[in-house]
């Protein structure tokens, strides 16, 4: 087969893709040895309504990696896909897309209508993310690729619910939530983003009862103690949200600020409502901050909810579903308080058009002590983009601090080990001050809660209906409308896929799996509730080792988002570079716990990369280089080729330390100093005199030492590029075996290095390096024909160079290498190992122009330094500047100190011209 002059990635990926499913290269179990080992890696199950992101091709790449590396090695390897029904996402979309085609609504529709037309939708639609996964070279065992609301899954789900809640460990309770008004459900934390915006801190006075006043100071000595006091009947508080006020049941102050400490105890009028609240001394009020009073709303804020448990403070709801005003019929608002005609107006009402309301009614009152504008965090619904309200409402929950030892033991004693340790911290301190966990969803797309009711409200928690029925003696039930968070079928999704809870022969074989790659932000939401849910239901925890990686962000470290506009899309670079070269990019910039800052250029870079190793394969091909079965690497004779085969057993023992180590950017650099510079630039041209020459075995070694060498490359290439490997390995006529199951390989350095091979190729590699640096710091013009002069050079050296100065002089650009035992005039001195030489240049320089340029240059940098420093030490730059830029900054100044230390190395050999 003559190969193609350009390897095409557009033409050339999907039929290798095809191929390998084709020959089930995926399977689990696939190239296993005997007795082999078990390698299990669960993919982080992607939204079935998702498309491909940075985020997930970083992620899937590095799967990748490990499951090719150890498929190859022989464990017996199962990457587990499938993907998330994501309930929220999923209901929302096909919401919407009623809504486009102006059918009925989901409420029109009814819930098992509803649920036929998402499950019509995930039909058409919810391959989109598992083709273009397909389209990075994820090698998943694609037959095995589960959804989390397929039956058996949802089996799963019913039985651990079941268990659990059996256990005691699950319960249905009232607690503060995060609710989506707009959803109408509640949300996890992880669903919230937290926005700055611009808004106003509203100060209003909340009367003493009965008349009551206190000295409250106004004026301070320098010592900080009061020195003037009015007489007040009132305390000021201050808020962002003034229609929480219908709501609030008590005024926190600090137990140690003297502001306040004679009227701890007293009640305050709280207006509009006329329900007397308590003083309660709390640390949460911080004397610092406002005016030092924090009205308490125990029903609508987090805090506050702490708050009026401590004290048992009321818990007065006045919102409805959809964040309106509830005040009539609201029993528990009504009791204890006398609220006028006004408040009564206000049922039914948006919450800010009751804050406008209210605000204006604070001024006409007179009860109104000022306003301010402030910057503060406002919490959204990720999904539906509108402020989320904490609501008191009747939701299931996790009694997590019942199940949550085994899953701090489990990282505590190393069993399970999370890397970098660094998130071991964020790990721990989570899981040591966990709170109950909010499982139940107010939807309808998702699994539905496994419990039933019979009409004097009695709970029946069972797998099926029947079973209810039976634990119910036959009495009417109905059941709970509510399904569960998404977060809770994904928190079984180890075991869920592998068969629980039959011991089936994949639980057996695969768990507890090896290693989980997933991203830092959900260590919370589906690392520790995996770890905690498993080890409840089996005992066991679900992986030995999880590995976390960073976001992936802009050049300029920004974080991507479509309204910055600096958004890449991970497929649009697959169409234009391939996918070799957006892996790659991934995995040379996968520095472990850092963030990757991406370029177009960067994989632009490795694409070239690719096409580099393309062109030496092509030129093996030209020259007839065959592998033969017969071949021994350790038994080769020449220099060139001995060096050769050592270079490549310490690059494999290197690579596979670092992946060992998931150090896989340090793997990307590894392959490519290997393949680029020692094989490609280095060996390829030392073959040239050899297969150019007559001596026929000295050629028929280098023919086959070069397939071996180019086969190496090929092989540990794989995990990271493997489409252009494996389409260079079917190049090559006699192949047993797809590239993707051949076995890896097994020598070591200590068999296959040659000491002296390597000292000869190093010194002659160190000798050409040299020129070619000099030639670039003296600004010698590439076409330039040198000549260099041997000065002293000992005998071993003297004979290493003549055995290859016709090599030196076409790699380095030599016209000639001439004897001298003076100094040349305009020559450049260079010292190797065993003696000198001296490149003469002048003539090829106007040296004075050149020192020239290269002073204008190093001033050109010094000024940029100067500036550069001059922000970086001034206090309101570090202060307003966004983070991005100030790092930016300091990658400027280390990038211009490399640069001026290369241009003085240029002025120093000039000034040896003189």
């Amino acid at each position: 087969m003559v190969m193609d002059k350009n390897f095409n990635p557009r033409k050339r990926e999907h039929g290798i893709f095809e191929k390998w499913e084709k020959n089930s290269a995926f399977r689990a179990g696939a190239n296993a040895k005997p007795n082999a080992e078990s390698y299990c890696i669960m993919i982080p199950p992607p939204n079935v309504t998702g498309s491909l992101h940075m985020g997930h091709a970083f992620n899937n790449t590095i799967q990748d990696i490990l499951v090719r590396w150890h498929r190859m090695r022989g464990f017996d390897t199962l990457w587990q896909p499938g993907q998330d029904h994501a309930g929220i996402a999923t209901q929302m979309v096909v919401e919407r897309k009623l809504a486009d085609n102006s059918e009925p609504s989901r409420e029109e529709l009814g819930r098992e209508a509803f649920l036929r037309k998402v499950w019509e939708w995930k039909e058409q639609s919810g391959d989109t993310i598992v083709n273009q996964l397909k389209r990075l070279g994820a090698s998943c065992d694609w037959d095995r690729n589960r959804f989390t609301m397929d039956p058996g899954f949802h089996s799963v789900v019913l039985r651990a619910f079941v268990q659990l809640y059996d256990m005691g460990c699950i319960y249905k309770g009232k607690r503060l939530v995060n609710w989506d008004p707009m959803l109408e459900t509640a949300i996890s934390d992880l669903e919230v983003e937290q926005v700055q915006e611009k808004g106003k801190l509203w100060r209003f006075r909340y009367k003493l009862s009965e008349g009551r006043t206190y000295d409250f100071p106004i004026d301070f000595d320098e010592s900080g103690k009061p020195t003037k006091f009015e007489k007040r009947d009132y305390v000021v508080v201050a808020t962002t949200r003034p229609e929480t006020m219908l709501g609030d049941s008590g005024v926190a102050v600090n137990p140690n600020d003297a502001r306040y400490r004679a009227i701890i105890g007293a009640e305050l009028e709280l207006p509009l409502v006329n329900r007397l609240i308590p003083i309660v001394a709390d640390e949460h009020a911080d004397p610092k901050k406002g005016t030092g009073a924090v009205k308490i709303t125990p029903a609508h804020d987090f805090n506050d909810w702490e708050v009026g448990k401590r004290h048992n403070l009321e818990v007065i709801n006045i919102f409805d579903r959809k964040a309106k005003i509830e005040i009539k019929g609201n029993d528990i608002f009504l009791n204890g308080c006398q609220p006028n005609d006004f408040v009564f107006s206000l049922h039914g009402l948006d919450r800010y058009e009751a804050r406008k309301k209210i605000v204006a009614a604070a001024e006409g009152g007179m009860w109104l002590d000022g306003i301010d504008d402030e910057i503060h965090a406002v919490p959204y619904g990720d999904r539906s983009n509108v402020p989320i309200e904490p609501l008191l409402t009747n939701q299931w929950f996790v009694d997590t601090k019942k199940i949550v030892g085994p899953a701090l033991d489990a990282v505590q004693t190393g069993r399970t080990k999370i890397l970098p340790e660094q998130y071991s911290k964020i790990y721990f301190n989570w899981l040591e001050n966990i709170e109950p966990w909010c499982v139940s969803r107010q939807l309808w797309w998702g699994h539905q809660i496994p419990v039933w009711y019979d009409e004097d409200g009695n709970e029946y928690c069972a797998e099926t209906e029947k079973r209810a029925r039976e634990m119910a003696g036959g009495k009417p039930i109905y059941r709970d409308p509510d399904v569960l968070d998404t977060w809770f079928s994904s928190a079984l999704w180890p075991i869920g896929t592998l068969g629980w809870p039959d011991r089936t022969p994949e639980l057996s074989r695969y768990y507890p799996t090896s290693v989980l790659v997933t991203g830092f932000d959900i260590i919370f939401f589906w690392v520790a509730r995996m770890m905690m849910m498993q080890l409840a239901l089996i005992k066991e925890a679900p992986f030995h080792t999880v590995y976390v990686h960073a976001l992936v962000r802009d050049e300029r470290g920004k974080k991507m988002s479509k309204s910055k506009g600096n958004v890449l899309d991970p497929i649009d670079l697959i169409d234009e570079f391939g996918a070799d070269a957006v892996r790659f990019t991934l995995t040379a910039m996968a520095v472990m716990g850092r963030d990757l800052r991406l370029s177009t250029n960067r994989v632009a870079g490795y694409r070239n990369f690719g096409t580099k190793l393309w062109n030496a394969a092509r030129y093996a091909e030209l020259n007839n280089c065959g592998f033969e079965e017969s071949y021994k690497p350790e038994l080769v004779k020449i220099t060139v080729n001995r060096w050769i085969v050592g270079e490549t057993a310490r690059f494999k023992e290197a690579f596979d330390s670092a992946l060992h180590s998931y150090r896989f950017n340090d793997a990307a650099q590894l392959a490519y100093n290997h393949i680029w510079k020692k094989f490609c630039d280095w060996y390829v041209e030392f073959s040239k005199p050899l297969l150019n020459g007559k001596d026929l075995d000295a050629k028929s070694e280098t023919k086959q030492t070069m397939s071996w060498a180019l086969d190496q490359c090929l092989i540990l290439l794989h995990p990271i590029m493997p489409f252009i490997t494996e389409e260079l390995w079917a190049n090559a006529p006699k192949r047993k075996n797809m590239l993707i199951h051949q076995d890896w390989p097994e020598y070591t350095s200590k068999n296959l290095e040659n000491k002296a091979a390597d000292k000869e190729i190093g010194w002659i590699i160190d000798l050409i390096e040299q020129i070619r640096s000099l030639r670039v710091d003296l600004g010698v013009k590439a076409s330039a024909k040198i000549v260099l002069y041997k000065v002293d050079l000992d005998k071993t050296y003297d004979s290493l160079l003549a055995q290859n100065s016709e090599l030196v002089k076409s790699l380095a650009r030599l016209s000639a290498i001439k004897v001298t035992k003076s100094f040349i005039k305009g020559s450049v001195f260079i010292t190797v190992e065993g003696g000198e030489f001296a490149l003469k240049v002048a003539e090829f320089l106007d040296i004075n122009q050149e020192k020239q340029r290269l002073n204008k240059a190093i001033s050109k940098i010094k000024a940029e330094e100067s500036l550069l420093k001059g922000k970086l030490s001034n206090q309101k730059f570090l202060s307003n500047a966004p983070a991005h830029l100030i790092e930016e900054s300091k990658r400027r100044i280390t990038e211009l100190s490399e640069e001026k230390i290369k241009l003085n190395v240029g002025l120093k050999r000039l000034a040896e011209l003189d």
